[in-house]
């Protein structure tokens, strides 16, 4: 329960707003034209995280 109230308080340390601005980053899909390259076997992002679902656990 202390990492999802880290997370959630408004007084963060530098450190863990760093981690969940990459977390962030990292969550979104491949680009379209990552898709169309030749020998291209990516469909999507298989590390793509929801929020509810799974935590990052910092």
């Amino acid at each position: 329960m202390l990492t999802i109230s880290l997370a959630i308080q408004s007084h963060k340390s530098f450190r863990t707003k760093q981690k969940l601005a990459k977390a962030q980053k990292q969550n979104r899909p491949i680009p379209q034209w990552i898709r169309l390259r030749t020998g291209n076997t990516i469909r999507y992002n298989a590390k793509r995280r929801h929020w509810r679902k799974t935590r990052l656990g910092i």
